[in-house]
């Protein structure tokens, strides 16, 4: 199996996400293909295969687990568990990113402010979470993670 072509695969299906998070998250297609299961189960579908090829199916370096750090770093020596970790942080930051944008809009934040946060997202994960959590504080809206 060629780990380099799902890399690039698996990179590319989550751009368009993020393209309209940042240039269109007014439009009805952002509401209907990115604020909908769609990724998540795309991702997951990814995420369990290769999960399953790194636990059950020996695509795991031998001794690799997750209750040491030094087990945690093992994980990540395998190409199969390092694709399955890197689709775990695109669904989650990409979960996190289509959040922001939809309580920004809740919130009716000028969506320039929170362009740089989403980017953040996409990139660094937390700290664009982070950095959204900071305009909510500047903004008076406070540091909940409450929808609604």
């Amino acid at each position: 199996m060629d780990y380099e072509i799902w890399f690039k695969l698996v990179n590319l299906s989550v751009m368009p996400a993020w393209a309209l998070l940042v240039f269109a998250p007014k439009w009805k297609g952002t509401e209907k293909i990115v604020h909908t299961a769609f990724f998540p189960l795309m991702f997951g579908l990814a995420y369990i295969y290769f999960l399953s090829w790194g636990i059950v199916f020996g695509g795991s370096v031998e001794g690799a687990g997750m209750s040491t750090l030094a087990k945690v770093m093992l994980l990540f020596d395998s190409p199969v568990s390092m694709l399955a970790g890197w689709i775990h942080y695109l669904v989650f930051d990409l979960f996190i990113g289509a959040w922001i944008a939809r309580d920004a809009q809740r919130h009716d934040f000028a969506h320039i402010f929170v362009v740089p946060c989403l980017l953040l997202c996409f990139i660094f994960g937390p700290i664009g979470l982070f950095l959204y959590m900071v305009l909510c504080w500047v903004k008076g809206k406070g540091f909940s993670l409450r929808e609604g």
